[in-house]
């Protein structure tokens, strides 16, 4: 009875405390539709196809992450018993060749020579039993550099979406890149911007789900922290936009009512 209440009452923690990643992928090919079908054959489009591609990439990666990966392990296991039993054979070979202790000053430096051999010992195989987490760490890290990188051309890509121009008849000079959207299409690719920044933060804290490092936790840390500081610089411009939009909505008020006036 016991146990059936305890795992009735741990069922939502195991269904709703962590990040699900078909869920992730599902949302994310939703956001590959959206923007291919708003923006056909743009360089946004394809850095989401890319960012899809990289998600599934994740995925596999992940299901490595999960488990143990058995081929470092068999090695490790093999390496260690291998140490041991060299070390065993080395102090069994040492017994018999020594002719006996001859004074407090043997004794002495024989157990020098024990306490330094069996430091070194533990690191060897303290070495060999962490080789399988630093390499998940590693092909962590690797995989957060790609989801950084794609972060920073997110960026790329709105950095020349400027809505100032919208608020006024400001003159392009001869290198003003060419700004052809209306407010509404420049709203929505700055949308997308940023859900494609949350996505990526998303696909970076699955890393921390299935790996206990605080190394890829702080690499976490960091690609959470760039996406939300980049999707913070988006969202400034979208208040502009809002402004911008009242600011077209008070003069289209404001002409109607001249109009009815002079009517």
């Amino acid at each position: 009875m016991l146990l059936r209440d305890w795992a009735f009452l741990n069922l939502p923690a195991r269904k709703y405390s962590e990040l699900k990643v078909k869920q992730i992928l599902k949302t994310l090919d939703s956001l590959t539709r959206r923007v291919a079908e708003r923006f056909p054959d743009s360089g946004l489009s394809a850095v989401v196809s890319e960012l899809n591609q990289v998600a599934r990439e994740i995925e596999d990666l992940l299901g490595k992450l999960r488990g143990p990966i058995w081929e470092l392990r068999v090695l490790t296991i093999s390496a260690i018993l291998a140490l041991v039993g060299l070390a065993i054979w080395v102090i069994v070979m040492t017994m018999q060749l020594s002719p006996g202790v001859n004074g407090i000053a043997d004794v002495l430096q024989a157990a020098e020579s024990a306490i330094n051999e069996l430091i070194f010992l533990s690191l060897a195989i303290y070495f060999l039993a962490s080789l399988e987490t630093r390499f998940k760490r590693w092909m962590t890290l690797r995989s957060l550099h790609r989801l950084r990188s794609i972060a920073h051309v997110v960026d790329m890509h709105q950095l020349t979406k400027d809505p100032a121009y919208l608020l006024g008849h400001l003159p392009p000079t001869i290198s003003s890149p060419q700004r052809t959207m209306t407010s509404y299409q420049l709203t929505r690719y700055l949308d997308y911007c940023s859900e494609m920044l949350a996505m990526l933060s998303k696909l970076a804290a699955l890393h921390a789900q299935y790996v206990e490092d605080h190394v890829v936790l702080a690499a976490v840390n960091d690609v959470e922290s760039l996406a939300q500081g980049l999707s913070n610089k988006i969202w400034q411009k979208i208040m502009i936009l809002d402004l911008a939009s009242e600011q077209e909505d008070q003069d289209r008020i404001e002409r109607i009512k001249a109009e009815v006036s002079k009517g």
